[in-house]
């Protein structure tokens, strides 16, 4: 195995605001496994907020290249726990690396990771589009120039309620809200029969990731169904929320890649818990990871390459919110 790594800072289209702030470009790092001649592909976007920067991921990296390299691959959920261990607290490196030996092993089996997993792409939920805090001008600009059958509207700042009745003016498509952790427990009390009265269909961490005692009250209460993000980043995260939330957003980077998620997602399922994939604006590879896992979900939020102004890869495709997927084998990608 030899490994090799880009890191991107990829430019938006628009500036993208959420509770927690705004930025213009995103920070990605892409590894490159190479497998006796066969490529594999993986990504890590860089979230502030997480305190993992692209320089933490290739530092750790190359401070244990030769281990990444020395194992003996046969197949990734041994590689997965192999690199768990040997990168305990970079998560988001070693779902970048999990997923380009995912991409081998398809690509050796000479078949998309959803056909090996048995999986029917025709049952692969609808992707929803996301329009990020801004005035209500502008967020209705963005509405319209990409109509879509699904927007997540970014919420949990002064006003949000008015931005959403705005937004539904002029649309009849599905909508969903994230708070991003943005709310008070009364001011989600408040909220949420509101967004219920505008179609809202579910509200996403709408309070602090450790305001367990308020989420009780909110999953007691709320009229909509809640679904947790910042409460739940890793596997252990699942039964926790058992009991708070009604569902759970997994994103692949912050649980560690493709084999801790679905692990994820059969757990809340036993739980009888709704089960969605987020992106981190993620580009066309971490996409295409999150594309094989789709059949699995509830619902999924993998609008990166919609929302970026450049790409590094040729992969999943959209139409009107459908995902469309390639003929090629592991990821279905092909970089540039």
């Amino acid at each position: 195995m030899k490994v090799s790594y880009k890191t991107y800072d990829l430019p938006f289209k628009y500036p993208f605001t959420i509770s927690k702030g705004t930025k213009t470009h995103q920070p990605t790092l892409i590894v490159e496994l190479d497998h006796f001649g066969i490529k594999g592909y993986g990504e890590a976007p860089a979230i502030a907020y997480y305190n993992i920067p692209v320089e933490k991921m290739v530092a750790d990296l190359e401070s244990k290249k030769q281990f990444v390299e020395k194992f003996s691959f046969s197949d990734p959920e041994r590689y997965w726990h192999y690199l768990h261990h040997l990168f305990p607290q970079n998560s988001f490196l070693v779902c970048a690396l999990d997923m380009a030996g995912w991409d081998i092993y398809g690509k050796i089996k000479r078949k998309q990771l959803h056909q090996l997993w048995n999986l029917d792409i025709n049952e692969s939920p609808l992707t929803d589009y996301t329009i990020g805090i801004d005035s209500i001008e502008k967020m209705l600009e963005k509405m319209k120039e990409k109509p879509w059958p699904i927007y997540k509207v970014k919420v949990g700042v002064e006003g949000d309620i008015e931005m959403v009745a705005a937004l539904r003016k002029h649309t009849d498509a599905a909508l969903r809200v994230d708070a991003n952790a943005g709310w008070t427990l009364e001011q989600a009390l408040q909220k949420i029969p509101l967004l219920q009265q505008l179609g809202v269909e579910m509200v996403e961490q709408p309070l602090a990731k450790d305001n367990w005692d308020g989420m009780k009250i909110l999953y007691e209460q709320s009229p909509l169904p809640v679904f947790a993000d910042e409460a739940c980043v890793a596997e252990s995260d699942v039964e926790k929320c058992h009991g708070y939330f009604h569902g759970i957003n997994i994103k692949l980077t912050k649980c560690s890649g493709i084999t801790p998620a679905r692990r994820m997602i059969a757990k809340a399922r036993q739980l009888d818990m709704k089960v969605m994939i987020g992106c981190m604006n993620e580009s066309s590879v971490g996409t295409a990871a999150i594309a094989q896992l789709a059949p699995l979900l509830d619902m999924v939020d993998m609008d990166g390459p919609l929302l970026l102004k450049e790409d590094v890869a040729k992969g999943v495709g959209f139409n009107n919110g459908n995902i469309v997927y390639t003929d090629q084998p592991g990821l279905g990608i092909k970089m540039y």
